[in-house]
């Protein structure tokens, strides 16, 4: 099968399309054909081998964790998915990549609504997947005010219409470009940086229930502050949350409770008209580098996705294609 992969970290340049060997689905897994695959600052992180987990990896590497497509492989006790469905979802995400390529073997895993095209359905499973854990951890319910900091992003988008789909009020903090966008997804939105508690009280928000940190970006101490509880407050990506009494959020890398039934939640909100995944480009699979350099510019607005729809080149070539 044709895969991107790299055999050294590096920048997005270490890329490339080649071969290889097409995985087999295990037990409660499905193996699809890819149509889509997202791209997410992860997979950015462990291809430059500068995180932790880059350690983890067997080189050559397969990155992607999200993908969309035809089933057409079952694997025991995959319950009622029959091959020629077409699903959304992630792979392992322990293994920590495999989804870009021409086949893909899922983990969790829901059909894709009608509404939803390809390249969101393969931007959606792990920004669903994480927005609805950390929002379980949050233990949010109807009528309490939550603060997304860092609402624009690819998982801070879908946290925001889940919760608001939960009956939540939800304020988003983003830049000052972002704010319709924000807005337009069911948010009051509020400028991104230091100083949020005099911001939120120009809102006339006297009061904020729980608060998620998407960006990581070290404001952790003023969301303890406007909460009032640091067990009111789940970080996603601030690695110093045990230095304010907060929870960071590791997914299956911590062994915590998977977020995999918002998959079909958000398939139903589909349905409903009541979410959408914003993707901010769509790439050929060929064009891998271009993709991981537009999720290392930062700053974006939704999802980055790669897309065999058209041919893995962009132009309907459906050739293997090797180093």
């Amino acid at each position: 099968m044709f895969a991107v992969q790299y055999d050294r970290f590096g920048g997005p340049e270490v890329l490339h399309l080649g071969e290889a060997e097409a995985p087999r689905p295990g037990v409660g897994q499905i193996r699809i054909r890819v149509r889509a695959a997202g791209v997410s600052p992860v997979d950015a992180g462990l291809r430059s081998g500068r995180t932790p987990m880059s350690a983890r990896l067997s080189l050559p590497h397969i990155p992607g964790v999200d993908a969309a497509g035809t089933v057409d492989e079952l694997g025991d006790d995959s319950g009622e998915t029959a091959v020629g469905d077409e699903v959304f979802g992630t792979v392992d995400l322990a293994s920590l990549g495999g989804a870009s390529a021409e086949f893909a073997v899922l983990q969790m895993w829901a059909p894709r609504p009608a509404g939803m095209s390809w390249a969101q359905a393969g931007a959606a499973g792990s920004s669903v997947e994480t927005a609805t854990r950390a929002l379980d951890l949050l233990d949010l319910r109807a009528g309490m005010t939550l603060v997304v900091d860092g609402a624009a992003g690819g998982v801070g988008s879908v946290a925001v219409q889940l919760a608001a789909s939960r009956g939540v009020h939800v304020i988003g903090t983003a830049r000052a470009d972002n704010h319709a966008f924000l807005a337009g997804l069911g948010a009051r939105p509020v400028r991104y940086g230091a100083g949020l508690a005099d911001r939120l009280a120009a809102l006339g928000t006297t009061r904020v229930d729980r608060a998620l940190d998407v960006a990581g970006a070290g404001s952790l101490a003023e969301l303890v502050a406007v909460t009032g509880d640091p067990a009111a407050v789940v970080t996603l990506a601030d690695f110093a949350a045990a230095q304010h009494g907060v929870r960071l959020s590791m997914g299956a890398l911590a062994g915590e409770p998977d977020g995999r039934h918002g998959l079909r939640a958000v398939a139903e909100l589909v349905d409903q008209g009541r979410f959408t995944v914003p993707v901010e480009a769509v790439h050929p699979f060929a064009a891998a580098a271009e993709a991981h350099a537009a999720i290392e510019r930062g700053s974006r607005r939704g999802k980055i996705v790669l897309s065999a729809v058209g041919g893995v080149n962009g132009s309907g070539d459906q050739r293997r294609t090797g180093r």
